[in-house]
């Protein structure tokens, strides 16, 4: 019985292996579709959306061309042993195991030039991405022109120890990216998650090239077939699930998660998560400050009070992302020159929300100041938003601050301002998630009492 399966396919083995592996993908499936139900952050155009998309189409590729190439169900039919070299050559190599990994090492790549050179990298991820992916590009080509397979899938001697070498090839690429930054301070864990994804890929990938050598090359054996195709489709399922679960918290590009499980506090906006002092806006009581509409905009601006009035205002008139960009800037120039992994993390933020074309909230910049920005070679740059924050103070002068002062929303502001002169009582903001891009100044209107305009302090 073992013998007749071990050749057509349809074990119990094989059926339990394919089992498992329709659960993992279902697993990852979930941990990849639920945090944006739940959580539902602004879609994103940048990699912070995509390389996720393509890891998990990448593992659905890698598991399905194991079930199709290694004789894991019994077809009656054999008409799909016609695209053998489609199964086992393209879809297991480019656009499986391939694909994954390369998307890994571009995360690597990024990190490497945005913290080490502490500039954009010089490729955009969408290029660079089919770049690494040329060597298996290559190598299925040539093996598709030669024709090694057998009528069973199989490469033979010849052919399954270079295979093997080109699994291995991507992962020392990786090893490579990540030692190149292993003295980088990070503040979200990207490191150890980069260490990790190693570890769980090159224990996988001994695993999985043993199991695969041996099915390829003693074909003879039938309990032998059986047991390496079930540890061959068992140990990719793992595989992708783990892979895909190590986030490799890009700056900001990836999946950033801002709770502290040990404090078990929620971070609100990037600049609490990154440690910036008095960050935020009215969070607690603070010394009233008197505002006269005579006074410039810049110190105007610098009243807690009146900069939420005022960017209320803003986001009802849906011109609000001057006034959330000045907010984040004001936040960047808080961390000192010499802390350049925040400045970076911040400095990112900025530019991957305000900065670069069809952002969450790209601001009205002239093409100058952008590619300035864009084209930096020190993200740690004290004046790198200098140019842009004088732009948008003008927008911020001409469309906003003259409507405001007849709007009801100063009056508003000037009413709650008689009501108490030592302190308001405010909610704090609330936030789905912070993801590449968030939306940190979603406020909650003042606490009001029903039989009172004004809140009493405490």
């Amino acid at each position: 019985m073992v013998s007749g399966c071990a050749k057509r396919g349809g074990c119990p083995s094989d059926y339990g292996a394919v089992v498992i592996a329709v659960i993992c993908f279902f697993v990852l499936l979930s941990r990849s579709v639920l945090p944006c139900l739940v959580h539902k952050p602004p879609r994103s155009n940048s990699s912070s959306f995509w390389i996720p998309v393509i890891q998990v189409f990448s593992s659905f590729n890698l598991l399905f061309s194991i079930v199709m190439s290694v004789n894991l169900l019994q077809f009656k039919s054999q008409h799909w042993r016609r695209y053998c070299y489609l199964w086992a050559v393209w879809v297991e190599g480019p656009l499986g195991f391939g694909l994954l990994m390369s998307c890994r090492i571009t995360q690597a790549f990024q990190l490497y030039f945005i913290f080490v050179k502490k500039r954009l990298p010089p490729v955009k991820s969408y290029v660079f991405l089919p770049l690494v992916l040329l060597p298996w590009i290559f190598g299925a080509a040539i093996i598709h022109a030669r024709k090694p397979l057998s009528n069973d899938c199989h490469l033979g001697l010849q052919w399954t120890f270079p295979v093997a070498g080109l699994h291995a090839l991507y992962v020392l690429a990786l090893v490579a990216f990540t030692r190149a930054i292993r003295h980088v301070e990070f503040r979200f864990d990207e490191l150890r998650d980069l260490w990790k994804g190693i570890l769980v890929s090159g224990a996988s990938v001994v695993i999985w090239v043993t199991a695969f050598v041996l099915n390829e090359i003693l074909t003879q054996i039938s309990w032998l077939q059986v047991a390496s195709r079930f540890v061959l489709l068992v140990t990719g399922g793992v595989l992708v699930v783990v892979f895909f679960s190590i986030s490799s918290n890009q700056p900001l590009l990836s999946q950033i998660s801002l709770k502290k499980k040990k404090d078990n506090f929620e971070f609100q906006r990037m600049s609490l998560a990154l440690g910036i002092p008095d960050s935020g806006l009215l969070f607690r009581k603070e010394e009233f400050r008197p505002v006269d509409p005579n006074d410039p905009l810049d110190k105007l601006l610098l009243n807690k009070r009146f900069r939420q009035s005022l960017m209320e205002f803003a986001d009802s008139c849906y011109a609000g992302e001057t006034l959330h960009f000045y907010e984040e800037v004001y936040e960047h120039g808080k961390i000192p020159e010499g802390d350049s992994i925040r400045r970076i993390y911040m400095a990112r933020h900025i530019m991957e929300k305000f900065i670069v074309a069809g952002a969450e909230m790209e601001v009205n910049l002239s093409h100058k100041t952008r590619q300035e920005i864009l084209t930096t070679q020190d993200l740690t740059h004290p004046d790198l938003f200098k140019n842009a924050l004088n732009e948008v103070m003008q927008l911020i002068k001409m469309n906003l601050v003259r409507d405001y002062w007849s709007s009801i929303y100063f009056i508003k502001f000037k009413e709650e301002e008689g009501c108490d002169k030592e302190g308001w009582s405010f909610s704090p903001p609330r936030m789905s998630s912070v993801q590449g891009s968030d939306d940190p100044f979603y406020q909650e209107h003042m606490s009001r009492s029903p039989t009172s305009r004004c809140t009493s302090p405490g």
